[in-house]
C-alpha cells in the first residue's frame, strides 16, 4: 500500500467516514463537482478519498490560498490549481487544455464557488465539461451520514437548465457540515451564473 493510500484510508477511518466509488476504472478524464461545500474540511475529506482510491486529480482553489509560500507549495504538490475568480483569465480554455495534457484525471470543482450560501452555482464546471467533451462526476460529502464519494456519472446534454435541475435533484438530500450554507432553492435554478 502506498503512503498516499495509507494516509487517505487512515484519515477516512479516523473521521468515521464511509465511502462509495462508482467511477469506472476506464472513465478517463472528467470534471468532478463536489457539493455541498461549506467547510474547509471538505477539502481534507475529498483529498483523503482520492488518495485512498488512487485516482489522479487536479483541484481548483482560489488564488488567495496560494499567497502563503508553504501553503501554496503544499497545495500545488497535491494538485491545486490557483484560480483568480475576479478576472477574465481564460480559465475554461486553460482547464480544457489541462485535460489535453493529462490522462485519467479528474478536475475537482466546487460549483458553489465559496463556502458561503449562494443563490446559484457557477456555470464553469459545465462549460469545461462540454468544452473538453468529458463527463461530470457527481461527488458528495454528507456530514450527517458521514458518507462521501462518487455514486453517479452525468453526461451533459447541452441543455444547462435541464441538466442543472437534474444535478440539483441529486444533491437535495445531501447534508452539509453547515446546512445554512447550502442552498438549492428551486427559484434560483435558472439564475444567471
Amino acid at each position: 500500500m502506498g503512503i498516499r493510500k495509507f494516509i487517505g484510508k487512515a484519515g477516512l477511518k479516523l473521521g468515521g467516514w464511509k465511502t462509495v466509488n462508482e467511477a469506472p476504472k476506464d472513465l478517463g478524464n472528467a470534471v468532478c463537482i463536489v457539493a455541498p461545500h461549506t467547510a474547509i474540511e471538505d477539502f481534507l475529506v475529498g483529498l483523503a478519498f482520492y488518495w485512498y482510491y488512487g485516482m489522479k486529480f487536479k483541484v481548483m482553489i482560489k488564488i488567495e490560498f496560494f499567497k502563503y509560500p508553504v501553503l501554496g507549495w503544499l497545495l500545488k504538490k497535491v494538485g491545486g490549481i490557483p484560480v483568480n475568480r475576479g478576472h477574465q483569465n481564460h480559465l475554461v480554455e486553460q482547464m480544457v487544455d489541462m485535460f489535453g495534457q493529462n490522462k485519467d484525471t479528474h478536475l475537482i470543482i466546487c460549483p458553489e464557488g465559496t463556502r458561503k450560501a449562494v443563490k446559484h452555482w457557477k456555470k464553469g464546471f459545465y462549460v469545461i465539461a462540454q468544452g473538453a467533451n468529458v463527463p461530470i462526476i457527481l461527488g458528495f460529502i454528507d456530514y450527517k451520514k458521514r458518507y462521501c464519494g462518487i455514486e453517479r456519472i452525468f453526461y451533459p446534454t447541452g441543455d444547462y437548465e435541464k441538466d442543472l435541475a437534474e444535478i440539483w435533484d441529486y444533491y437535495k438530500d445531501v447534508k452539509a457540515k453547515h446546512p445554512e450554507g447550502f442552498n438549492l432553492d428551486e427559484q434560483y435554478r435558472n439564475a444567471p451564473a
